[in-house]
């Protein structure tokens, strides 16, 4: 079974750059796959990937990652406006980004209307991958 935890940006909006990766990828190590409201800044992604490959052993084999932007192009002078000044006020509330353990997803793929999230097949016991002959 493929559990999904949605965090809200509030919940993760006050704490310190290091105590929110940390936050995010004690989520995933539960073998859960987090839907982030918003996105982590650059700093923050890159610091997420290093502490991931840092971490890497037998039982964490690592995440995937994908952030979703608005589509841009499709929008407006007014509405590009709005949205600017929406992340001065707000931080970086547009998108959304989705983290899995590397064990349980397979990839992500996106494209302006959908996302696809494809899983491994997990064994019986669901604790690893089958291998396929």
């Amino acid at each position: 079974m493929v559990t999904f935890q949605f965090v809200p940006y509030r919940e993760i909006e006050r704490l310190s750059p290091t105590k929110r990766v940390n936050k995010l990828l004690n989520i995933v190590k539960e073998d859960k796959i987090v839907i982030l409201e918003g996105r982590l800044r650059r700093e923050e992604e890159a610091d997420l990937i290093e502490i991931t490959m840092e971490g890497i052993n037998t039982k964490f084999r690592g995440i995937e990652l994908s952030v979703l932007y608005p589509d841009l192009e499709k929008t407006n002078l007014m509405q590009k406006m709005r949205g600017a000044f929406a992340n001065m006020l707000l931080g970086d509330r547009q998108g959304i980004t989705i983290i899995g353990p590397a064990h349980l997803v397979k990839k992500i793929e996106q494209n302006p209307d959908k996302i696809e999230l494809f899983t491994k097949e997990l064994s019986e016991k669901g604790l690893r991958p089958k291998l396929k002959k």
